[in-house]
C-alpha cells in the first residue's frame, strides 16, 4: 500500500497545484504522468494475483476503464484549477457552477464503474472483481484526502 500513496500523493501534486502544470515543460509533465501511471498498474498488478488467462482478459478491459476514467480526471483537475483561479474572490455564481461540475464528475464516475463491472465480470471472478473495484476505490480515496487536506473550503 505504500506505492498506492506514493501515486496518489504524486497525482495529488499534479491536481492541488494548478500553476505547477503552467510551469513545467510539457515533456516533464508527460513523463510524470506516464510513471503515475505504470506505479498505479504495478500495484494492480502486484495486489490482483491474475492467472495468466485472466490477465489476457483483465488488462485490455483495464486500459480501456483508465482511458475513460482519465477524462473524468481531467475534469476534476479543470474543478480544482477553476476553483484555485477564483478562490480569492468567489462569487455564489461561480460556487454553485462549480459545485455542480463537482457533483455532476462523480456521478459520471459511478456511471463509469457501473459499465466496467459486468465488463470485469466476464473477465474474472466475482471476488476478484471485487479486489479490483476494492484498489480502484482505495487509490481514489487516498486522492480524495489529499485533496481535501489541500484544498481550503470556500471563503
Amino acid at each position: 500500500m505504500k506505492a498506492l500513496a506514493i501515486t496518489a500523493l504524486a497525482l495529488t501534486a499534479v491536481f492541488v497545484t494548478p500553476t505547477y502544470a503552467q510551469d513545467q515543460p510539457a515533456d516533464n509533465m508527460q513523463i510524470l504522468m506516464e510513471k503515475l501511471k505504470a506505479d498505479k498498474k504495478l500495484l494492480v498488478a502486484e495486489n490482483m494475483q491474475l492467472t495468466e488467462s485472466e490477465a489476457k482478459a483483465f488488462w485490455p478491459i483495464y486500459e480501456s476503464y483508465q482511458k475513460d476514467l482519465e477524462k473524468i480526471n481531467q475534469r476534476l483537475g479543470k474543478v480544482i484549477n477553476d476553483y484555485a483561479a477564483n478562490y480569492q474572490s468567489m462569487s455564489g455564481d461561480v460556487a454553485d457552477k462549480l459545485s455542480s461540475e463537482y457533483i455532476a464528475i462523480e456521478v459520471d464516475r459511478t456511471k463509469l464503474m457501473q459499465a466496467y463491472q459486468p465488463k470485469l465480470k466476464k473477465a474474472l471472478p466475482a471476488k476478484k472483481v471485487a479486489r479490483y473495484l476494492q484498489l480502484e476505490n482505495k487509490i481514489r480515496a487516498v486522492l480524495n484526502f489529499q485533496l481535501a487536506a489541500n484544498i481550503p473550503l470556500v471563503k
